[in-house]
């Protein structure tokens, strides 16, 4: 009877998982169903019966009933500004978490500080500075003003640097003995030992980067600089009469984060499990 009940209970359990699971999935489930879906039946039911690939095709320019927005341009866009952000990011956040970990310099307390005290900002009430900044260098509607001023992450510092502590004193001084610089120590042996919180950091940053709606919306004037994101919430404006081409875009726009997700799952845990120490 015991083992019934124990039975019983892993069924109701593997249920509730895989309904909860189904309820999570689904809303990425009907974006992708309605981006291949006739457009007749696009926003009509929950799940198409008549499929056709007209929203892809407009998307990719081969529109008949209106002139298409510039997709491709725009995914290429949101690629270049996401990866030299995000290396940016990763690269800032590295030397200076190591710094600040195994470099004893004047005012390493104050710097530590100072950055702890900032994250608890909202980013929102720098906006307004960084985007007259931006204007006043003439870095309006350019990959640098969509750049520069995402380029430092102080997350990715304060991830870096409680990583970094962990790591034995006594390797790094050894190196140090060996005749290595600091760099040579950073990225010869201490780089290969963050394999884990990297990706962690870089998943997040990457996909915040990615995903970034008000910063491009303000620095971005033109089709040339036009990230996909924002040119998905446009499409509420002049684009609004086709959406089915809106989710097609909303799928391309997911894709790359899935994929970046599952071929780095593994680095992920190992990275989450010493975040959750």
């Amino acid at each position: 009877m015991v083992g019934r009940n124990k039975k019983s209970g892993k069924i109701i359990r593997y249920i509730l998982t895989t309904i909860l699971m189904l309820i999570m999935v689904y809303p990425f489930i009907y974006l992708v169903l309605n981006s291949f879906a006739a457009w007749d039946q696009v926003d009509k039911k929950l799940f198409p019966t008549e499929f056709s690939l007209r929203s892809w095709k407009w998307l990719f320019g081969d529109a008949v009933t209106a002139a298409p927005a510039p997709w491709i341009h725009s995914f290429i866009n949101t690629v270049i500004v996401s990866t030299i952000a995000t290396g940016l990011m990763l690269l800032f956040g590295l030397t200076v978490g190591y710094a600040l970990a195994k470099v004893n310099f004047r005012g390493k307390n104050f710097v530590n500080n100072a950055i702890l005290f900032q994250m608890f900002f909202p980013a929102i009430i720098l906006l307004i500075p960084q985007f007259l900044m931006i204007t006043n260098v003439g870095l309006l509607d350019s990959y640098a003003g969509m750049i520069i001023p995402t380029a430092l992450s102080l997350w990715a510092v304060f991830m870096y640097t409680n990583f970094f502590k962990a790591i034995p004193d006594t390797l790094i001084e050894a190196a140090r003995l060996d005749g290595a610089s600091d760099l040579k120590i950073l990225f010869r042996i201490v780089l290969p030992m963050s394999k884990s919180i990297t990706t962690v950091i870089f998943l997040f940053l990457f996909t915040d980067r990615w995903t970034n709606l008000l910063w491009d919306l303000l620095v971005s004037k033109s089709d040339s600089t036009v990230t996909l994101n924002v040119l998905i919430s446009q499409m509420f404006g002049p684009y609004g009469t086709y959406p089915g081409p809106m989710y097609a875009a909303s799928v391309l726009l997911t894709v790359p984060l899935i994929i970046l997700f599952l071929l780095f799952s593994k680095k992920f845990q190992e990275g989450m499990q010493f975040t959750l120490k």
